[in-house]
């Protein structure tokens, strides 16, 4: 078997697996969706849709890359040779994600610093659009703005930086530094937030369950969505790091440990975010139903125009209150882009035969220069577009097909799990198998269709039409093009060729 770059500890990789999948996401798409999804009766199918779903998909995305020994394209060529190309989709899929979301994290940045002075004023919606990111009409692309561009510089040089340290020195040094920061500061958030007026409605609000809404099978896509994209799967990312990991490792539990902190992060935003819109609604002397219905509370929204309003009226050092949320989205961010970037960087390392360090510098050299794009005046609707896309036609789709290969025409989920059930305590069954052969692809089949017909029905956020065709229906496509002409070329040294009573034998060591 061949020397590959491992983990330093399990700590280590569990830290780095929760740093990937603890994201953006987590802190501003959370809360929305189980607040517009029956409130606390939200939980009900979303741990549901964890246990059926999203813990075994990770189970098996873990085993492959411990198995396979490779990056996504060699370890889905490895299971199958026709397979490659799932691999390279799901790389070319995490690299255009990653060049919009390290814009993301430079915005945060700039705002973590103009929370000590309260910047962005009487109106934060105005400044953000206006003053900060200088917005121009939607499909416009306008000039690059500064206040944008120096930070995701900055961003560019400590994702790669770090990446280009290596697994052992890099990645698992980065999340062993931010992923407990970003627990202690946002524990720190959630016992400010909890402690101020109206927090106690807000939680309410976010807590109190619609037990009728469990009936409504939109309710349970959404719980199965918000599963599906806050794990990191189908992104090549899981792959990719558990192929680092040691012969012997507990891929189910750590698989099971990596879904319930991700999971508990989750709910701990969602108390922060709740209570913080319970003690706003309760400045203007309205329901937090109202306000929410108003204003919104999730996405780009929440984070840039609702909580700096937030943060201006909080009594005592309101500064110091913003700086702290800011800064966990940017360690929340820098965390996840860290795993994001990786995927291509090791899959082009491999391929293509060239060190680590070229591969940080053409991978992430490239994904930086288009990142620019999102850092103009008309950045924000053609990464909402892309965003959009993206994860729509291009994370949920890569999924299905994924889950439909490998479950029904490689039939490899039974070999899967004997290897699984050989360095694991918690014993794979007949009930993992269900969920991958049977419940999973139903669930993002029909997720799948009903986006299709909602994305055919109206244009998206009203943009223009060049845009949505362009920024949206041709990125997606062209991750797939991609995928497939990267796979036309040869490995270097026939690296596809995988003996499976060798894997055996070590497995059981």
């Amino acid at each position: 078997m061949e020397n590959r770059a491992q983990w330093g500890t399990r700590v280590g990789f569990l830290l780095a697996a929760m740093g990937s999948a603890i994201g953006l996401g987590n802190i501003w798409r959370f809360p929305a969706t189980a607040y517009d999804s029956g409130g606390g009766a939200f939980i009900v199918p979303y741990l549901f849709a964890l246990l059926t779903a999203g813990i075994p998909l990770l189970i098996m995305e873990y085993t492959i890359g411990h198995k396979y020994r490779g990056s996504a394209p060699k370890s889905f060529g490895r299971i199958k040779k026709g397979f490659e190309w799932m691999g390279w989709w799901q790389v070319a899929i995490s690299f255009v994600i990653s060049t919009y979301y390290a814009v993301i994290i430079a915005w945060a940045i700039m705002y973590a610093f103009y929370s000590f002075n309260l910047t962005w004023g009487d109106d934060p919606t105005a400044f953000f659009v206006g003053d900060f990111l200088e917005l121009a009409d939607a499909g416009a692309i306008g000039g690059l703005v500064p206040k944008v561009l120096l930070p995701l510089l900055a961003v560019w040089v400590i994702t790669l930086g770090f990446l280009a340290r290596g697994v052992k020195k890099g990645i698992e040094v980065a999340n062993k530094i931010f992923i407990p920061l970003l627990v202690v500061l946002f524990l720190i958030i959630v016992v400010r937030a909890v402690t101020l007026e109206g927090a106690a409605d807000g939680l309410s609000a976010f807590f109190t369950p619609e037990w009728s809404r469990i009936a409504d099978p939109n309710v349970w896509v959404a719980a199965y969505g918000q599963i599906f994209f806050s794990l990191s799967i189908a992104f090549a990312i899981m792959v990719t790091y558990s192929s680092y990991l040691p012969k012997k490792s507990d891929i189910t539990n750590n698989a099971f440990i990596t879904g319930f902190a991700n999971s508990s992060f989750e709910i701990l935003a969602g108390i922060g975010v709740f209570a913080a819109v319970g003690f706003m609604a309760f400045q203007y002397d309205t329901s937090v139903g109202q306000l929410a219905a108003e204003r919104g509370v999730g996405g780009i929204g929440l984070a840039f125009m609702v909580f700096p309003e937030i943060v201006s009226q909080i009594p005592g050092i309101p500064g110091l209150f913003g700086f702290l949320f800011f800064a966990s989205l940017v360690l929340a961010g820098l965390s996840s882009l860290i795993s994001i970037t990786e995927t291509y960087v090791a899959a082009v390392s491999e391929k293509f035969n060239v060190s680590r360090i070229k591969a940080v510098l053409l991978g992430g050299g490239l994904a930086a220069v288009i990142s620019l794009l999102y850092a103009t005046r008309g950045g924000l609707s053609i990464l909402d577009t892309v965003d959009h896309f993206i994860n729509t036609f291009g994370v949920a789709l890569s999924g299905l097909v994924e889950i439909v290969a490998l479950a029904w025409l490689a039939r490899s989920i039974k070999g899967l799990k004997e290897h699984a059930n050989q360095t694991s305590d918690i014993m794979l069954g007949n009930w993992w198998v269900v969920c991958l052969q049977v419940i999973t692809p139903i669930v993002l089949g029909y997720m799948m269709v009903q986006n299709l017909i909602l994305e055919l029905s109206s244009a998206y956020e009203g943009y223009p039409v060049t845009l949505l065709v362009v920024g949206g229906w041709l990125v997606a496509i062209a991750a797939i093009v991609v995928g497939v002409l990267f796979s036309m070329k040869k490995w270097p040294h026939n690296e596809l060729e995988f003996n499976e009573d060798e894997d055996s034998k070590g497995a059981a060591k």
